[in-house]
């Protein structure tokens, strides 16, 4: 079970973004980026065997690409995770931001929560149902 690559991004601007595998992962990603609606929403494509999974709230864009076995559920979970954390502690500095320039400040805790959520996704599971 893997995820593959996850980005945060205010309106079309990427402000940090992991991966730890080689792929197009980010270029299709910033593509439906470009066609992302800017309002509250949750949604998910699928293109070659993977997932690329969406949540936009507030004008910022939550993205975490997946095998297609992984599902929707441990994506969406990590994303809301990613949400509630970065906009907590990082929202304010995130307004003004430029393009990756969270990656040194963020960048290895999302490696870190996408690794807890790919190791753990039972926790996820119990946490979307409640």
């Amino acid at each position: 079970m893997s995820l593959i690559y996850a980005f945060v991004a205010r309106g079309t601007t990427i402000l940090v973004d992991y991966t730890a595998f080689s792929g197009n992962f980010s270029t299709v990603a910033i593509q439906c980026l470009q066609k992302c609606p800017q309002v509250n929403s949750k949604f998910t494509y699928t293109c070659d065997g993977h997932t690329f999974n969406f949540l936009v709230d507030t004008g910022y864009t939550f993205l975490c690409v997946a095998e297609t076995d992984v599902g929707r559920q441990v994506p969406f979970g990590f994303l809301q995770r990613v949400k509630d954390e970065f906009l907590s502690k990082h929202g304010a500095d995130a307004r003004d931001a430029f393009a990756n320039s969270l990656n040194q400040v963020y960048g290895p805790r999302l490696k870190e929560q996408m690794d807890y959520c790919s190791e753990h996704p039972e926790e996820l599971s119990k946490i979307l149902q409640v």
